[in-house]
């Protein structure tokens, strides 16, 4: 049997360049944290190829029809799917939350979208739907753990104009993005 050292030697040179440098792991930069924040933002794009195999069409139609769905607005944007426990944002709560009735009152809705908006721009905050019914809006919170989550209500929740909240802790996750979660 060849040894690894051995195998490498015979390879391309040009492959063997690139196994060599992936080797040298203390060279490699750790850029970990900021492609996570970028796949975040939506830089990720279509397999090609992958769509091809599974929907048995040329790659160059795919691609024209994905062009055109991003053309038309029905594409917005591609997302990483994440396992949340590794990227060490595994703690989820659901905050239902009514907006405190203000000097705004002609104009609820915009007061209203108004602190959406401010809630919707803190990192931790992964989704906010604006509701009808009992609650005025809903958050999807993702933190570390329960420390930064107390945190996140400390210096968000209770700085906004809210009347009141209410935290559901998620204890499991099932489907995320339309994705099953693997056993």
């Amino acid at each position: 049997m060849l040894s690894v050292v051995k195998l490498i030697f015979y390879m391309k040179k040009k492959k063997r360049r690139a196994i060599l440098s992936l080797m040298k792991v203390g060279n490699v930069k750790n850029i970990r944290h900021k492609l996570i924040e970028l796949f975040k933002e939506g830089y990720c794009t279509p397999q090609l190829s992958k769509i091809a195999k599974k929907i048995k069409e040329p790659s160059t139609t795919i691609h024209y029809n994905i062009k055109k769905l991003e053309e038309e607005g029905a594409i917005k944007a591609y997302r990483t799917v994440f396992d949340y426990e590794k990227i060490e944002e595994g703690f989820c709560a659901y905050v239902l939350i009514n907006v405190a009735p203000t000097e705004y009152a002609h104009d609820w809705s915009k007061y209203e979208t108004n602190i959406a908006k401010k809630l919707a721009k803190h990192k931790e905050v992964e989704s906010l739907d604006i509701l009808a019914g009992e609650w005025d809006m809903i958050l999807k919170v993702r933190t570390k753990d329960q420390h930064q989550y107390y945190d996140f209500l400390g210096k968000v929740i209770n700085r906004v104009a809210i009347q009141k909240s209410v935290s559901m802790i998620s204890l499991r996750q099932l489907k995320s993005d339309f994705i099953m979660a693997k056993a």
